[in-house]
């Protein structure tokens, strides 16, 4: 059994898996955080999941968020007394990379791209809605061509509210309809269906780059909020990077 996290810089996912994961749980992203704090929230999570930590065997960790790191990693080690992997230089995930400078692409980006390609027919479109909404293009060979990177559906929610005066904050529910008849329902709509919106055009304009139709797979906390709005058939795989996590923990640890 392994420990799997993924450090995002809204919330920190972890879990642990054996042939399957066995649970799933997300505490919030802290840089000012010891790793004795961090090691105190994971003990608890696996009091809560019933799992002993001497049972074990490795841990693996993918960030970012390099300011927490070595908390985490700190915290990790105390708790399972295993130094976890950490995806990145020298760490071997299989994905072959094509874009101008394969260092940039985020750790993040690298778990899911293996993970998509391992249970999913290719070319892939992987989309991560999280603090940022990312795409990246698989194509039919399983290499990573590249994407984008957009403002997160709470970012832009967040800037708003924060910059719009006379728009004060809202849940993020199903307005009535797309024509919205009063401000909630409106911002709702805009930000429900815009980005739903956003989503299926770039989903249009990556398979015309790619020339095939793409299996489109979704993660991250808020993918599930907007992808029943999408017209597109889209994946919904919330264990996404976990999977990915222990492929890649299986590639470097015999």
């Amino acid at each position: 059994m392994i420990l799997a996290i993924d450090i995002g810089n809204t919330n920190i996912v972890l879990g642990c898996i054996e042939e399957k994961i066995l649970f799933v749980s997300r505490i919030t992203t802290n840089k000012q955080a010891t790793p004795d704090e961090y090691a105190i929230s994971i003990n608890n999570i696996l009091k809560l999941h019933k799992i002993d930590p001497e049972k074990i065997d490795g841990a693996i960790i993918s960030s970012v968020v390099p300011a927490i790191n070595n908390a985490v990693y700190g915290a990790v080690k105390a708790v399972t007394s295993h130094e976890p992997l950490v995806v990145g230089p020298g760490i071997k995930t299989g994905l072959n990379i094509k874009l101008d400078n394969p260092a940039q692409l985020g750790s993040d980006r690298v778990v899911g791209a293996v993970a998509a390609i391992a249970q999913y027919p290719k070319p892939i479109i992987v989309i991560d809605m999280g603090t940022a909404t990312t795409f990246c293009a698989i194509n039919e060979l399983g290499e990573h061509l590249g994407g984008i990177i957009y403002p997160g559906v709470k970012i832009s929610l967040d800037a708003l509210t924060q910059m719009a005066s006379n728009l004060s904050g809202i849940s993020l529910t199903k307005p009535k309809k797309v024509i919205g008849s009063n401000t909630a329902d409106s911002m709702k709509s805009g930000i429900l269906y815009g980005n739903a919106s956003m989503i299926d055009g770039m989903i249009d304009r990556f398979e015309e780059e790619l020339g095939k139709t793409a299996t489109i797979v979704a993660t991250g906390g808020l993918s599930e909020t907007i992808i029943p709005f999408c017209k597109h058939k889209i994946i919904f795989d919330n264990d996404l990077l976990l999977k990915g996590l222990k492929i890649i923990y299986d590639k470097n640890v015999e």
